[in-house]
C-alpha cells in the first residue's frame, strides 16, 4: 500500500517523474523539481557529514522557504525526523520543547536568529544559520537520542496545563492524511498550484500546503509569512496559484484587501478553510471577490491533521466541516464516558493518520487516548445522516486565535506570577477577524493597584503576541459550580 511506504520514497518518485517540471515559486520564479532535488541531495550530504543519523531530530526555526522542504527530505533520507517550531511561541514554550525534542541540532534563519539567540546559546545547542533557500552550511552536530525511524515529525504545542507538548508524526501517518485529502477534494489535479504561506510549523500548512503539492505532481506557491496580506495577494496573482488552503482570519484580510482596490486572483478554483470557524456569512462576498466560495475543513495536529472536508462545491454544506476523509474511524461518546451515541457528542476518532501518543508523555497520553488507540479530539460534535460533521463546541478550554491554539492555563501560568494578581482566569471572546481572541479576568490581591494596561505590558514580556490578553477585567470573586469550579462558561457569555 502507498500509505506504507515512507516520505522521502515518495517524494523522490515524484521529483524523478518530471526533472523539468516546476516546483516551487519563490521570491518571484520558479524552481523546477530537478534544483530542489539537488538541494535535498547537498543537504544530505551535509547533515550526513555533521553526524546525523537514523533516529535523531533536527530542530528548524525558520519561515516557510524553499529550505524547509531540503531539511525535512533530507532528515528522512537519514532515518530521521524535523521538528519545526515557533520562534514567537515564547520562549518558556521554546526553551521547554527543545528540552523535550532533544535536537541534534537546530537550524534557523538569519532573521530569527536574531530573535532566538539568547535561548539557543543559555542551553548550548549546536545552531546553524542558513540561507531560506540554502545551501545548508558544513557544521558539526552534537549526540541526541535516539528514536524510531519510522518518526517523520514532532510538532510543539502546549498541553492542557500549557506546559510544553509535542505530538510525534510518522511516515505512515502524514502519508495516509496526504493521500485522504487527496482522495477527498474532488477536482484536485496534477499540476494545480497550492498556496504555501500557513507556518510549516502547523500541521495543516505542513500537510496541505507543503506536502500535497509534491504528492499530487503539482507545485506550490511559497510565502514566508502571511503580512502584509498584499504581498501574499500578489504571489497568489503572480504565481497562477489555484488552490489556496488558509485560516478564516487570513481570508479576511484577503478579502479586506481586494475591497479596498487591490487585484482579484483570477485562476482560483478551490479555497478551502480549517484551523478556526468560518464566518458562512462571509461566503458570498468570497465568491464576488475571488470566484469561488470556501470549503471548510477540520483537524487536528494528532491527526495529522486533517479529520474532515467538504469535498466539492456542488454538494458543499456551509457552517459544516464536511464529512470524514478515508482512513479515519470515529465514535460519539457522551463526555466523560466510553459508550458511543449517535447524533451528537464528544468525537473520538482512530486510524492510520491518527497519533498513538504524546512525545516522551506517558500522563497526557494516558490522558487523550484510551486503551484500545481511540483519541479524545476534545470536540462537542454532531453528525448528519449524510456523514456531515458541525462542531458546536470544545469540551476543552482551548483559544483559537487566527488558526493558532492558545491554552488558556499557559497564559493564566504567566498572569498569575505577577506580584499584584491573586488569581487569573483566561478565556476566548469572539473576534470579527482572529475568530477569538483571550480575555483575562483578573481577582486582585488584596490593597494592590494595578491597571488593564498593567496587565497587558507584562503579558507581552512573557508570551507570545496572539497569546497576549487583548481585554482585561478585574473582579472580586468568580462564578462557581455547585462542586466549587470556576464556570468559564459564564465568564464567556459576559462578552455575549
Amino acid at each position: 500500500m502507498e500509505i506504507n511506504r515512507r516520505l522521502d520514497e515518495i517524494i523522490y518518485e515524484k521529483f524523478k517523474k518530471n526533472p523539468d517540471a516546476k516546483c516551487i515559486w519563490w521570491d518571484g520564479k520558479w524552481y523546477s523539481n530537478q534544483e530542489i532535488f539537488d538541494l535535498i541531495e547537498s543537504t544530505t550530504t551535509t547533515l550526513k557529514n555533521a553526524g546525523f543519523s537514523e533516529g535523531q531530530r533536527l530542530s528548524v526555526l525558520m519561515p516557510n522557504c524553499p529550505m524547509i522542504i531540503a531539511l525535512m527530505v533530507s532528515c528522512w533520507r537519514l532515518g530521521g525526523a524535523i521538528n519545526p517550531l515557533n520562534v514567537k511561541s515564547g520562549t518558556p514554550s521554546l526553551i521547554g520543547t527543545l528540552k523535550l525534542v532533544e535536537p541534534f541540532a537546530v537550524v534557523v534563519s538569519d532573521e530569527i536568529r536574531k530573535e532566538a539567540d539568547s535561548v539557543l546559546n543559555s542551553e548550548g545547542y549546536v545552531t546553524i544559520v542558513c540561507d531560506l533557500a540554502g545551501p545548508l552550511p558544513d557544521f558539526k552536530g552534537r549526540a541526541a537520542s535516539v528514536e524510531s525511524s519510522s518518526l517523520a515529525v514532532v510538532f510543539a504545542t502546549s498541553g492542557t496545563t500549557g506546559l510544553p507538548k509535542a505530538v510525534p508524526l510518522s511516515h505512515k501517518n502524514l502519508a495516509s492524511n496526504v493521500f485522504a485529502v487527496q482522495d477527498a477534494l474532488e477536482g484536485l489535479e496534477k499540476g494545480d498550484i497550492i498556496l504555501n504561506v500557513l507556518p510549516n510549523f502547523h500541521s495543516f500548512g505542513y500537510t496541505v500546503c507543503c506536502l500535497l503539492p509534491i504528492f499530487i505532481e503539482g507545485a506550490q506557491a511559497i510565502v514566508p509569512g502571511f503580512l502584509p496580506p498584499l504581498r501574499t495577494l500578489n504571489t497568489i496573482i503572480d504565481s497562477n496559484v489555484n488552490v489556496l488552503p488558509i485560516v478564516p482570519a487570513m481570508l479576511t484580510h484577503l478579502i479586506s484587501a481586494i475591497e479596498r482596490g487591490a487585484k482579484r486572483p483570477e485562476k482560483l478554483k478551490i479555497v478551502l478553510t480549517g484551523g478556526d470557524r468560518y464566518n458562512v456569512e462571509m461566503d458570498e462576498k468570497l465568491k464576488l471577490l475571488m470566484g469561488v466560495g470556501n470549503l471548510q475543513g477540520y483537524g487536528l495536529t494528532e491527526t495529522s491533521p486533517v479529520i474532515s472536508v467538504n469535498r466539492n462545491y456542488k454538494d458543499n454544506k456551509l457552517g459544516t466541516v464536511g464529512p470524514f476523509v478515508k482512513y479515519v474511524e470515529w465514535q460519539l461518546r457522551p463526555d466523560g464516558d466510553n459508550k458511543p451515541i449517535d447524533g451528537e457528542g464528544v468525537l473520538w476518532v482512530r486510524g492510520e493518520s491518527v497519533t498513538d501518543k504524546y512525545f516522551r508523555d506517558e500522563s497526557m497520553t494516558a490522558e487523550r487516548f484510551d486503551k484500545d488507540g481511540w483519541f479524545n479530539t476534545g470536540d462537542y460534535v454532531s453528525v448528519d445522516k449524510d456523514g456531515y460533521i458541525t462542531i458546536l463546541d470544545r469540551v476543552t478550554d482551548i483559544i483559537i486565535v487566527g488558526g493558532f491554539n492558545v491554552y488558556p492555563q499557559e497564559v493564566e501560568r504567566i498572569l498569575n506570577t505577577h506580584p499584584a494578581v491573586e488569581n487569573a482566569i483566561v478565556v476566548g471572546m469572539p473576534h470579527p477577524t482572529n475568530g477569538e481572541v483571550p480575555k483575562a479576568f483578573i481577582l486582585k490581591k488584596e490593597g494592590a493597584k494595578v491597571t488593564g494596561v498593567d496587565i497587558v505590558k507584562y503579558s507581552k514580556k512573557h508570551l507570545a503576541h496572539y497569546k497576549v490578553p487583548r481585554k482585561v477585567e478585574f473582579v472580586n470573586d468568580w462564578p462557581l459550580s455547585g462542586t466549587g469550579k470556576i464556570m468559564r462558561r459564564v465568564l464567556r457569555e459576559r462578552e455575549k
